[in-house]
Protein backbone atom coordinates (compact mmCIF):
# COMPACT_ATOMS: atom_id res chain seq x y z
CA UNK A 1 0.00 0.00 0.00
CA UNK A 2 1.10 3.51 -0.88
CA UNK A 3 0.54 6.98 0.25
CA UNK A 4 1.72 10.01 -1.78
CA UNK A 5 1.94 12.43 1.38
CA UNK A 6 5.53 12.54 2.19
CA UNK A 7 9.15 12.48 0.09
CA UNK A 8 11.76 9.40 0.98
CA UNK A 9 14.52 8.00 -0.84
CA UNK A 10 15.89 5.37 -2.93
CA UNK A 11 18.69 3.32 -2.33
CA UNK A 12 20.97 5.82 -3.76
CA UNK A 13 19.65 8.53 -1.57
CA UNK A 14 18.85 10.95 -3.78
CA UNK A 15 16.18 10.44 -6.03
CA UNK A 16 12.95 11.82 -4.31
CA UNK A 17 10.14 9.30 -4.07
CA UNK A 18 6.48 10.31 -3.35
CA UNK A 19 5.41 7.01 -1.64
CA UNK A 20 5.75 5.32 1.46
CA UNK A 21 4.59 1.95 3.33
CA UNK A 22 1.34 3.02 4.59
CA UNK A 23 0.84 -0.45 6.84
CA UNK A 24 4.21 0.82 8.35
CA UNK A 25 2.78 4.34 9.14
CA UNK A 26 -0.83 3.38 10.47
CA UNK A 27 0.78 0.70 12.93
CA UNK A 28 3.54 3.52 14.30
CA UNK A 29 0.35 5.86 14.22
CA UNK A 30 -1.25 3.00 16.83
CA UNK A 31 1.67 2.90 18.99
CA UNK A 32 1.95 6.90 19.44
CA UNK A 33 -2.13 7.65 20.03
CA UNK A 34 -1.60 4.20 23.15
CA UNK A 35 1.99 6.73 23.95
CA UNK A 36 -0.23 9.68 24.19
CA UNK A 37 -2.94 7.93 26.08
CA UNK A 38 -0.19 6.64 28.87
CA UNK A 39 1.18 10.39 28.91
CA UNK A 40 -2.42 11.35 30.25
CA UNK A 41 -3.01 12.68 27.43
CA UNK A 42 -6.49 12.83 25.86
CA UNK A 43 -5.58 11.33 22.06
CA UNK A 44 -9.13 12.41 20.72
CA UNK A 45 -9.04 15.86 21.25
CA UNK A 46 -9.03 18.03 18.46
CA UNK A 47 -5.72 19.32 18.70
CA UNK A 48 -4.17 15.36 18.86
CA UNK A 49 -6.48 14.12 16.35
CA UNK A 50 -3.60 13.90 13.56
CA UNK A 51 -0.91 13.72 15.74
CA UNK A 52 -0.17 10.09 15.71
CA UNK A 53 0.08 10.31 11.86
CA UNK A 54 2.12 13.00 11.66
CA UNK A 55 4.70 11.54 14.56
CA UNK A 56 4.52 8.28 12.21
CA UNK A 57 5.45 10.07 9.02
CA UNK A 58 8.45 12.45 10.60
CA UNK A 59 9.88 9.53 12.61
CA UNK A 60 9.89 7.61 8.83
CA UNK A 61 11.53 10.77 7.15
CA UNK A 62 13.99 11.06 9.54
CA UNK A 63 15.30 7.69 10.05
CA UNK A 64 14.97 7.52 6.07
CA UNK A 65 18.66 6.49 5.93
CA UNK A 66 18.16 3.40 6.73
CA UNK A 67 16.77 2.48 3.27
CA UNK A 68 19.95 4.52 1.66
CA UNK A 69 22.81 3.07 0.27
CA UNK A 70 26.06 5.58 0.97
CA UNK A 71 28.59 3.61 -1.04
CA UNK A 72 26.24 3.37 -3.99
CA UNK A 73 25.96 7.53 -3.68
CA UNK A 74 29.46 8.13 -3.84
CA UNK A 75 29.57 5.71 -7.07
CA UNK A 76 27.12 7.32 -8.83
CA UNK A 77 29.17 10.07 -9.47
CA UNK A 78 32.87 8.71 -9.14
CA UNK A 79 35.10 10.30 -11.69
CA UNK A 80 39.06 9.88 -12.34
CA UNK A 81 41.42 12.11 -11.34
CA UNK A 82 45.02 12.78 -11.00
CA UNK A 83 44.11 15.50 -8.86
CA UNK A 84 46.32 14.78 -5.60
CA UNK A 85 45.24 18.00 -3.48
CA UNK A 86 42.53 18.17 -0.41
CA UNK A 87 38.96 18.69 -0.82
CA UNK A 88 37.06 19.60 1.37
CA UNK A 89 33.11 20.05 2.28
CA UNK A 90 32.57 21.87 4.99
CA UNK A 91 29.66 23.67 6.83
CA UNK A 92 27.47 20.89 5.99
CA UNK A 93 24.31 21.48 8.29
CA UNK A 94 22.98 17.92 10.13
CA UNK A 95 20.28 16.66 11.70
CA UNK A 96 19.98 13.12 13.51
CA UNK A 97 18.50 11.59 16.28
CA UNK A 98 20.27 10.37 19.11
CA UNK A 99 19.46 6.65 19.79
CA UNK A 100 19.80 7.02 23.25
CA UNK A 101 16.78 9.22 23.72
CA UNK A 102 15.29 9.80 20.15
CA UNK A 103 15.57 13.61 20.62
CA UNK A 104 17.23 15.27 17.82
CA UNK A 105 21.50 16.69 17.70
CA UNK A 106 21.71 19.61 15.21
CA UNK A 107 25.20 20.85 13.45
CA UNK A 108 27.64 20.80 11.28
CA UNK A 109 30.32 18.18 9.60
CA UNK A 110 33.77 19.14 7.79
CA UNK A 111 34.56 16.56 5.13
CA UNK A 112 38.63 16.55 4.16
CA UNK A 113 39.88 13.94 1.28
CA UNK A 114 43.04 13.78 -0.76
CA UNK A 115 42.26 12.30 -3.85
CA UNK A 116 44.10 8.98 -5.22
CA UNK A 117 42.95 8.22 -8.23
CA UNK A 118 38.92 9.12 -8.08
CA UNK A 119 37.03 11.94 -6.85
CA UNK A 120 33.30 12.47 -6.43
CA UNK A 121 30.75 14.46 -6.53
CA UNK A 122 30.54 17.53 -4.12
CA UNK A 123 26.97 17.07 -3.32
CA UNK A 124 27.87 13.11 -2.85
CA UNK A 125 29.43 14.27 0.14
CA UNK A 126 26.69 16.29 1.71
CA UNK A 127 24.31 13.08 1.01
CA UNK A 128 26.30 11.20 2.38
CA UNK A 129 25.83 12.50 5.48
CA UNK A 130 22.57 12.89 4.82
CA UNK A 131 22.65 8.82 4.59
CA UNK A 132 24.17 8.26 8.01
CA UNK A 133 22.15 11.13 9.70
CA UNK A 134 18.71 9.98 8.88
CA UNK A 135 19.07 7.01 11.36
CA UNK A 136 19.18 6.60 15.14
CA UNK A 137 22.80 7.42 15.74
CA UNK A 138 25.63 8.70 18.39
CA UNK A 139 27.91 11.24 16.86
CA UNK A 140 31.29 9.07 17.63
CA UNK A 141 29.71 6.41 15.61
CA UNK A 142 28.22 8.85 12.68
CA UNK A 143 31.99 10.86 12.20
CA UNK A 144 33.30 6.98 11.83
CA UNK A 145 30.90 5.97 9.60
CA UNK A 146 31.13 8.84 6.71
CA UNK A 147 34.74 8.99 6.56
CA UNK A 148 34.84 4.86 6.46
CA UNK A 149 32.63 5.52 3.84
CA UNK A 150 34.32 7.74 1.91
CA UNK A 151 37.53 5.62 2.58
CA UNK A 152 36.21 2.44 1.39
CA UNK A 153 34.56 3.63 -1.70
CA UNK A 154 37.08 6.39 -3.07
CA UNK A 155 40.03 4.87 -1.65
CA UNK A 156 41.69 7.99 -1.26
CA UNK A 157 44.91 9.68 0.39
CA UNK A 158 43.12 10.52 3.59
CA UNK A 159 39.89 11.40 4.89
CA UNK A 160 38.85 13.52 7.58
CA UNK A 161 35.92 14.42 9.35
CA UNK A 162 34.51 16.68 12.16
CA UNK A 163 31.40 16.94 13.64
CA UNK A 164 29.91 19.82 15.70
CA UNK A 165 26.23 19.32 17.14
CA UNK A 166 24.35 20.61 20.33
CA UNK A 167 22.28 17.41 21.42
CA UNK A 168 18.60 18.23 23.04
CA UNK A 169 18.89 15.07 24.83
CA UNK A 170 21.68 17.38 26.94
CA UNK A 171 20.06 20.94 26.06
CA UNK A 172 16.40 20.12 26.85
CA UNK A 173 16.69 17.10 29.91
CA UNK A 174 19.12 15.99 32.30
CA UNK A 175 22.11 18.39 32.42
CA UNK A 176 20.00 20.75 30.49
CA UNK A 177 23.43 22.73 29.41
CA UNK A 178 21.86 24.81 26.45
CA UNK A 179 25.31 26.13 25.08
CA UNK A 180 27.34 22.67 24.85
CA UNK A 181 28.31 21.66 21.75
CA UNK A 182 30.20 18.64 21.05
CA UNK A 183 32.96 17.87 18.50
CA UNK A 184 34.29 14.85 17.23
CA UNK A 185 36.77 13.82 14.59
CA UNK A 186 37.78 10.48 12.46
Amino acid sequence: MINNNIKIFDSTGYKNIEQYDTEKTQRLAELYKEVLDLLGEDSNREGLLNTPQRVAKALQFLTHGYQTNPAEILKSAMFKETCQHMIIVKDIELYSMCEHHMLPFFGKVHVAYIPDGYITGLSKIARVVESFARRLQVQERLTHQIRDCIQETLNPLGVAVVIEAKHMCMQMRGIQKQNSITTTSA
